[in-house]
Order: structure tokens, then C-alpha cells, then sequence
């Protein structure tokens, strides 16, 4: 998914980019580089019309800072969540406090969210247990 078309777009990307809030900057320290589980995170990135505060490629997961404003716009959220899962991606969220308070479990979550389950491994769905295979 590539980002909006028009200047507007690119202006606004930029500008998120260098007006990062504390708690997106503290948690870009320790996910940048790829510090986590070598994955490597893109911050302030467009997925078709939406901005994603940080974006693994490899995972297909977005990671979401929420602040103050997210409580208003519920609906909103849920509405951005269902699409942009839709289209194959996983998202996390987090609010501002559990980033600034609590670092060390957020990018616990963020390192187990990154790793395979086992269905979606590489070589396909795990077999049927034997009594399902009719045997």
C-alpha cells in the first residue's frame, strides 16, 4: 500500500517524522537498528490512506502509539484496525503510558508479535491431529 497522492500527503509524513512524540521516541530507541529480534522497523509510514506510527515489513505488523486523542475517536480506530487488517496486516497498540512506564513490556509484546505463530509457518498449516487425518 503506497502512501496518498499529492503534496499534502508527503508534507504530512515529514512532518510526523520530525515531530516525533516522547513516547514514539522512546520506543524508536530501542526498536530502531533492528535492536528487536533484528527486525527492521520504518517509523511514520503510510499503508494506503492511514500513517502508521512504526511498520515491520518482514512482519507485516504496525505498531500504534495511542495518546490523549484516541479516546475520542474509538470508532474511528476500530474502523482503521478492521482495514488495515483486512489487507493482511497485524496491528498493536499501546498508549503513551504503557510506552513511557513500562518499556521493557512493550517491546516484550512487540518481540513475541514478531515471531511466526505456528500455522503461519513457511511450510503451511500444521497437520491434523491422527483421529481428525481418518485414519
Amino acid at each position: 500500500m503506497k502512501r496518498p497522492k499529492g503534496d499534502d500527503a508527503l508534507s504530512f509524513q515529514r512532518q510526523a517524522r520530525r515531530n516525533r512524540t516522547e513516547p514514539e521516541n522512546h520506543l524508536w530507541q530501542a526498536i530502531r537498528n533492528r535492536q528487536l529480534s533484528g527486525a527492521k522497523f520504518r517509523h511514520q509510514v503510510w499503508l494506503g490512506p492511514y500513517l502508521a506510527d512504526f511498520y515491520c515489513s518482514e512482519a507485516k505488523l504496525v505498531v500504534e502509539i495511542d495518546g490523549d486523542t484516541h479516546a475520542f475517536q474509538q470508532s474511528y480506530d476500530a474502523q482503521r484496525t478492521a482495514q488495515l487488517e483486512q489487507e493482511g496486516f497485524r496491528l498493536i497498540r499501546f498508549s503513551n503510558d504503557e510506552v513511557m512506564r513500562n518499556l521493557d513490556g512493550v517491546a516484550e509484546t512487540i518481540r513475541e508479535a514478531l515471531m511466526p505463530s505456528p500455522s503461519h509457518a513457511s511450510h503451511g498449516p500444521l497437520p491434523l491431529p491422527f483421529r481428525e487425518r481418518g485414519l
